[in-house]
């Protein structure tokens, strides 16, 4: 259960990299938490290690203060009750940001690499997690790819879709 709350965590932040826009390319390289202000959705599939695949559907609200994104998550999972998570992120640095999250023990780190977005985190039960968000053309929708490690080994899988609303 905590590695399938683990795969869901992740799926919020890929669309960091995403912009608003098409036209704002420029704006994604220098703040691109701006795709989180308002309404997101995320959908995807979660597999973990001897499970049956499930689906996640999370329903995000967010806003900026003071160079800081502030988002709620809705979290709806296949046979579970719904939950929120909520994400605090900042910009550090050129393409590199810091935060928290309700379920990671420790920082969430972000930074970018070549256009697309990793994020690193551990959470409870000695997992380590590793997001990419994938920005795709016209700037609403990112690609999703999380790896969720225990022990160096990999123990699950999600691919969705992030969009802004």
């Amino acid at each position: 259960m905590l590695i399938a709350r683990l795969l869901i965590a992740l799926l919020p932040v890929v669309l960091l990299g995403a912009s608003a826009s098409a036209g704002a390319a420029a704006e994604r390289q220098s703040d691109p938490m701006r795709f989180f202000e308002g309404r997101t959705e995320s959908l995807s599939t979660i597999k973990l290690i001897m499970r049956k695949p499930y689906k996640s559907r999370t329903l995000g609200q967010g806003e900026i203060a003071d160079g800081v994104l502030s988002l709620v998550q809705h979290v709806h999972e296949d046979g579970k009750a719904p939950y929120d998570r909520k994400w605090r992120m900042r910009q550090v640095g050129p393409g590199r940001f810091t935060g928290s999250m309700t379920e990671a023990t420790g920082p969430v780190l972000a930074e970018e690499v070549g256009g697309r977005y990793r994020f690193r985190f551990k959470m409870k039960g000695n997992l380590s997690i590793e997001q990419w968000l994938i920005p795709l053309p016209g700037g609403t929708t990112a690609r999703s790819k999380v790896s969720i490690r225990k022990f160096g080994m990999t123990v699950g899988r999600s691919e969705g879709t992030v969009r802004k609303l």
